[in-house]
């Protein structure tokens, strides 16, 4: 590879899978391209049935259905075929530190493999993006107004440089919407199913769940008679307002926020 000298072969992998819980959820696709050091490559790639329903969100995402996958090998069926290829091989991957790898590595031991990443060297390819592209408001300004940020760090100077930085991107992209709730649906996008903003507390048939943590999926009813605590816990937490309120209300006075209509679904 080109400016990159391999001591060993180096397999540049990406995985789509049943959501973004990378020791909870699901390997559904996996390819990995293998460079050997001496330049030669190796693709392969793999379409595993889950074993679980894949949700219709992540459906969204990757276009992959539970009727594509069904008849599909799981990755217990190929773990030992995966293992192998990827024996003495070094990772690379974009965010492949905080999901694929760690996605990977727990499917494995379901399989009753330790695949062992610590023994391996990592390049994770978005971490050498931020290093060299900073996303702060100065790389911003530089980026969009072709000028240095002077100031930056004072509340006002900064202001004002955001202020800037926006008009420039309503200039640069004209595809962006041109209302500030349109622009808001765009960047966050509304679900219905949501009971907040950013998603933490979610609609599954009919029920307020847990979205996160090792709580995801778990009813916020059967929390309040069986692990009070926990709710208290996110009462106490680092959430948001919004958060904060829904379970304080079902703490205090037992009462939830209205249920989506039924037939809502992902925006």
């Amino acid at each position: 590879m080109p400016n990159l000298k391999l001591d060993r072969p180096l397999i540049v992998f990406d995985i789509e899978s049943t959501g973004t819980a990378p020791r909870k959820d699901r390997i559904i696709e996996l390819a990995a391209v293998k460079v050997r050091p001496d330049g030669t490559e190796e693709t392969r790639t793999w379409l595993l049935n889950p074993g679980v329903k894949i949700p219709p969100e992540t459906t969204a995402i990757h276009g992959i259905t539970d009727e594509i996958v069904k008849d599909c090998p799981t990755f217990a069926d190929k773990a030992d075929e995966i293992f192998a290829f990827f024996d003495g091989c070094d990772l690379s991957g974009f965010n492949a530190d905080r999901f694929d790898i760690p996605c990977l590595e727990e499917e494995f031991l379901r399989a009753g493999k330790a695949f062992l990443p610590s023994a391996r060297k990592h390049v994770d390819v978005q971490r050498i993006y931020h290093k060299m592209e900073p996303r702060d408001l100065s790389a911003a300004v530089r980026f969009y107004l072709s000028r240095d940020h002077a100031g930056a760090h004072g509340a006002e100077a900064d202001a004002r440089a955001t202020l800037e930085v926006l008009k420039a991107q309503m200039e640069r992209y004209p595809s962006l919407p041109h209302d500030v709730a349109a622009l808001d649906e765009y960047l966050v996008p509304h679900d219905p199913l949501n009971a907040d903003r950013m998603g933490l507390l979610r609609w599954k048939d009919g029920d307020l769940k847990i979205n996160f943590g090792k709580k995801k999926g778990e009813s916020l009813k059967d929390l309040l008679l069986h692990e009070p605590n926990y709710l208290r816990w996110i009462v106490k937490g680092d959430f948001d307002t919004e958060v904060k309120a829904i379970v304080r209300d079902l703490l205090e006075n037992g009462r939830l926020p209205p249920a989506p209509r039924p037939g809502a679904k992902d925006a």
